[in-house]
């Protein structure tokens, strides 16, 4: 059956992918953007494969942009808007953290109030959250981006019980590390600020974690699990794919009950 999907974030990567792969399937999509040259290209590509998609722009930081999602009426909310930056914890400048923040779980929390009180008013509707492995799971030098995404299982969790005697579902979408150039970029923002004269974590540490990402998987695999999941009328409330990366998540959270330090 034909859904109406709004999905944010739909400018790049796994959301652009997904966005234009339910609109081929034949739901009426709704793909805002973070920025005005990202309207251009992501409507031209759609033209290009011969599919409608409602694209505008709609950074989730501005609250004049936000108010544009009171003006739609739609059945699955994906909140998938994203930022990603790496570097150590103990060091990363707190600007670049609250940035994050920002975007990831506030601005993000801010869009999936918006449709829930749609869904309410309706008696029925879904949230998903496009959260990560790294919801889970940690990575020395991720911590910026891991934080935010277990700030976003949580919200999501408490959602899905407080929602659910409205007849409003949540759930989560746990990608792997997928090879969009959405890593890779956070992997080269600490380089920006890091100075091996004065921060103490050390540089070749960091150089060795980075390495990880020569081996990400095809993006295309993802949207299509994307492309299967999102319109589902039920599924698992986490959805973690591909298999490897949800038997790492299960053995990292088993292995945090015994450490001990």
């Amino acid at each position: 059956m034909e859904k109406t999907i709004l999905i944010t974030g739909a400018g790049s990567g796994l959301g652009k992918g997904a966005a234009l792969g339910l609109a081929e399937k034949g739901h009426r999509v709704i793909a805002p953007v973070e920025t005005a040259p990202q309207v251009t290209s992501l409507r031209e590509e759609a033209k290009a494969k011969g599919v409608d998609l409602e694209v505008f722009k709609m950074d989730i930081k501005n609250p004049q942009d936000l108010a544009q999602m009171l003006e739609y009426d739609f059945d699955i909310f994906v909140a998938n808007a994203a930022i990603n930056e790496g570097g150590p914890l103990a060091e990363v400048p707190m600007m670049n953290f609250r940035e994050l923040f920002e975007v990831n779980v506030f601005s993000t929390l801010e869009t999936a109030q918006i449709a829930a009180r749609k869904f309410v008013e309706k008696g029925k509707g879904k949230i998903i959250f496009i959260s990560s492995m790294a919801g889970i799971t940690t990575t020395p030098y991720v911590g910026p981006y891991t934080a935010t995404k277990h700030a976003i299982e949580g919200i999501a969790a408490t959602m899905q019980k407080e929602l659910e005697g409205f007849g409003v579902q949540v759930a989560t979408i746990n990608p792997g590390a997928f090879e969009t150039g959405f890593n890779d970029r956070s992997a080269e923002a600490k380089w920006k600020w890091y100075d091996e004269g004065i921060h103490f974590t050390k540089k070749e540490d960091m150089e060795e974690a980075d390495q990880a990402l020569e081996n990400q998987f095809d993006p295309a695999d993802m949207i299509e699990k994307m492309i299967e999941i999102i319109p589902l009328d039920s599924h698992k409330y986490r959805t973690v794919y591909p298999p490897e990366t949800e038997k790492q998540m299960k053995e990292e959270e088993a292995k945090l009950w015994d450490m001990e330090i």
